[in-house]
């Protein structure tokens, strides 16, 4: 199975390119601070979860990653807040959207962990 095929990763890759759209609408000043910021942590979600996914013959690799990968996406949520707190991105109808579906993938995430501690069986 491709890494394609897990749901936290396909959730992972919409918010990316929903985040990097939204960073474009930031002040110019914003695009090199927070607005890099929130581009790299969402971009480091999926590309953990694809890390973690090519170490999953050893459990607690896998494990490790998705950690790693949670960790990024709470990342993610302290960047969007600060950015609507600031002002900087003022569309609150994207901000709630985008916090849900980040709200979202970081609970997928957290079953998904649980689902491999409890399940996962490592190569010997």
């Amino acid at each position: 199975m491709s890494y394609r095929k897990l749901e936290v990763w396909q959730v992972s890759r919409e918010i990316v390119i929903e985040v990097h759209k939204m960073s474009l609408q930031l002040p110019k000043f914003e695009l090199f601070e927070e607005g890099q910021q929130i581009r790299r942590s969402s971009k480091s979600v999926k590309s953990t979860i694809v890390e973690g996914y090519g170490r999953r013959r050893y459990k607690n690799e896998f494990i490790k990653f998705l950690v790693y990968a949670q960790a990024s996406n709470d990342e993610t949520i302290d960047h969007l807040e600060t950015l609507f707190e600031t002002g900087s991105f003022t569309d609150e109808q994207t901000f709630i959207s985008l916090k849900e579906k980040i709200d979202l993938l970081g609970r997928k995430l957290n079953r998904f962990i649980q689902a491999v501690e409890e399940g996962h069986v490592s190569v010997k």
